[in-house]
């Protein structure tokens, strides 16, 4: 029999559960929930006011409902007593909202494999590391002109990369390489390539990840295509 989310809380002393999703602009949203509540929630959904996100809903549209996938809860390296997970949202009436993100996915994963396909994704996900003002690259050292795989601008960003790599060697991601990109002020991490439900779950949190590490460290993250015109913009590549 599997284990309650409020018995995982529990075994891995777990305090608050951050119930996540994406609007259709990429920004995560979510409500921290107590582990006393987690169970009620995982059941009937956390309540939001869908109009207050970007969901392409208005005030009239009554509240929706988040339901957490509990098979893609990470718990946070940097702060343990809390926990990440994605989430589906529904109407009261538990029809879902197929505008979301996560639901389009699983809804083309449908297709596939009523078609006979098994999707599988990986990425090589490439951001900025910015000053705590987020208006020049933190490293005003790295200039150089083709900076791609310069070591001392990698190393010198050493504490918060491998606090990143660590945290994804630890979820057994299959992290296998850091490097220095293209663009001044830009890093890329690469991991291993999984159906591609857990790799966008695993890239969601990526980002919301390494945004806090970022943070920790005094710095700001950002995974804007182009966030400086005069340096490289940054992509994803799919394998």
């Amino acid at each position: 029999m599997t284990n309650s989310l409020s018995e995982i809380a529990r075994e891995k002393s777990i305090r608050y559960f951050l119930i996540s999703f994406t609007d259709l602009f990429g920004v995560q949203r979510a409500k921290l929930v107590p582990a006393a509540s987690i169970d009620s929630m995982a059941a009937n959904g956390a309540s939001f006011a869908g109009f207050a996100a970007w969901l392409d809903m208005t005030p009239a549209d009554p509240d929706i409902l988040a339901i957490p996938e509990r098979a893609s809860l990470f718990q946070l390296p940097w702060e343990a007593e809390v926990a990440w997970m994605p989430a589906d949202l529904y109407t009261m009436s538990g029809q879902p909202i197929e505008q979301t993100p996560r639901l389009v996915l699983k809804r083309v994963l449908k297709q596939a494999l009523e078609l006979g396909y098994s999707v599988r994704t990986g990425v090589e996900c490439e951001y900025f590391l910015l000053n705590s003002e987020g208006n020049s690259i933190s490293d005003l050292r790295d200039r150089q002109s083709k900076p791609c795989y310069d070591q001392q601008a990698l190393m010198r960003r050493y504490e918060v990369i491998s606090e990143i790599c660590d945290a994804m060697l630890t979820f057994g991601w299959g992290a296998y390489q850091n490097d220095h990109e293209d663009a001044n002020g830009q890093f890329e991490m690469n991991w291993m390539y999984a159906d591609a439900q857990v790799t966008a779950d695993r890239h969601t949190f990526f980002k919301y990840m390494v945004k806090t590490i970022a943070e920790k460290h005094g710095l700001r993250a950002t995974f804007m295509p182009k966030p400086f015109p005069h340096l490289t913009g940054k992509g994803l590549a799919r394998k």
